[in-house]
């Protein structure tokens, strides 16, 4: 089950592997996913479409405070 942590006004959800972005995420999200090369960060614009950074983060914690350090820039 997907897990939202709210930070600064901003919805920062975690999804399991059988989740879909298009099920649990709405515009101005920031999604944590976990694959094989790590977790990744995307940030859900309209439409549903995302853009992430370049690479992976080799932990969950890591991805959790990049995801938190962009929300608050959003928040500003």
């Amino acid at each position: 089950m997907a897990k939202v942590i709210n930070h600064r006004g901003i919805r920062i959800i975690t999804l399991e592997a059988d989740e879909r972005v298009a099920d649990h995420c709405e515009e101005g999200d920031i999604v944590l996913v976990e694959e094989a090369d790590g977790w990744w960060t995307h940030f859900v614009g309209r439409d549903g479409e995302t853009d992430s950074y370049d690479a992976a983060f080799e932990s969950y914690n890591k991805a959790l405070w990049t995801a938190k350090a962009a929300a608050e820039f959003a928040a500003e």
